[in-house]
């Protein structure tokens, strides 16, 4: 049987944007301009810069979401996953604070970093050679992340140390010719994960995978080690979403990414990914958190429907757009 690796990913373009790829695209301008018409204070260059600014952390977890998803996998402890390496990162760059100054805060970035890989590779391992369906496996894995996050700070909130704030403040409320550093990482990352998905081996690996994992086995493809790898990028997006986020509250506390998970998922769907597996679009991914941020504002500009039900109506997003996958395979 022909190699898979050596075969492009089932409904996959690389960088061009087919009328199926648009479809997020055309949804975000339509919000953009149904938003206007409601308030046009909607699309004053503040509005938007902080919305997107927002959708960052959001936007760089569901891309390494995209790959979970894409191999046939599913990662329900992202939103706990960020809480515990937040609290990590804090707590290591409070004890080196006094020893080296500012030099603590690249290293905690460091140490975030490996938090995350280690998650990320955790999971991995726990669905792979542990032979558990990944939503159960990261179900678990959520508590255990979310309970160690409330032992360290003791049920309370972990603040980083006075002496750093001011340096970190930068990486979120900085920019770059204009430009918010936060949504500037995020274009990064999703640059880098787009060459990876659609341009390398590991991709059309990965997507031959999510597609039929006994024919991806009897081609040759390594399955475990490519799902346990999309877990570890998984990680490593949550990492660097931590990172960004930290200077934004300055702590951490037991709350911090409760129901993120729902918003990645959601973000991942509603951008093309198909959540049965076999087919990822990472620029669609960071559309769908752009638009979720954008309805979470527009709930907030408008009184048609209260701020509080923000969660409700990602739910009914995220639903529609499984219908709407499920119609589209018939």
């Amino acid at each position: 049987m022909a190699d898979l690796a050596a075969a492009p990913p089932r409904a996959s373009h690389g960088w061009s944007i087919g009328w199926g790829d648009a479809g997020p695209f055309l949804a975000l301008a339509a919000l953009v301009l149904i938003g206007f018409l409601i308030n046009p204070d909607f699309l004053s260059a503040n509005n938007i810069a902080n919305v997107v600014t927002r959708s960052a952390f959001i936007a760089i977890i569901a891309i390494g979401a995209t790959f979970v998803i894409a191999s046939g996998g599913l990662d329900l402890s992202v939103g706990s996953m960020a809480a515990f390496i937040t609290g990590v990162m804090i707590l290591f760059m409070n004890w080196a604070a006094p020893s080296v100054g500012t030099a603590a805060i690249p290293l905690g970035m460091a140490v975030a970093l490996v938090t995350g890989l280690a998650c990320g590779l955790l999971n991995g391992t726990i669905v792979t050679l542990g032979r558990i369906e990944p939503f159960i496996a990261t179900l678990g894995t959520m508590g255990i992340f979310r309970a160690l996050i409330t032992y360290m700070t003791d049920g309370g909130t972990v603040a980083i140390d006075r002496s750093l704030r001011e340096a970190y403040r930068p990486v979120y409320f900085g920019d770059v010719l204009g430009v918010p550093i936060p949504i500037l990482v995020s274009l990064a990352v999703a640059l880098v994960a787009a060459y990876v998905l659609y341009r390398t081996r590991y991709g059309r690996r990965c997507v031959a995978v999510g597609a039929n994992e006994d024919v991806a086995r009897y081609s040759g493809i390594s399955v475990a080690r490519v799902r346990t790898l999309a877990f570890v990028i998984q990680g490593a997006c949550v990492a660097i979403a931590a990172i960004c986020y930290v200077p934004r509250l300055g702590a951490a506390t037991p709350t911090t990414g409760v129901l993120w998970e729902l918003q990645v998922i959601t973000a991942v769907v509603i951008g093309g990914t198909a959540l049965r597996g076999g087919r990822g679009r990472v620029w669609g991914t960071v559309a769908g958190a752009v638009i979720l941020e954008f309805i979470a504002n527009l709930m907030v500009l408008s009184d048609f429907v209260s701020e509080y039900l923000v969660a409700a109506v990602q739910g009914v997003i995220i639903i529609i757009a499984m219908l709407i996958q499920r119609m589209s395979k018939r």
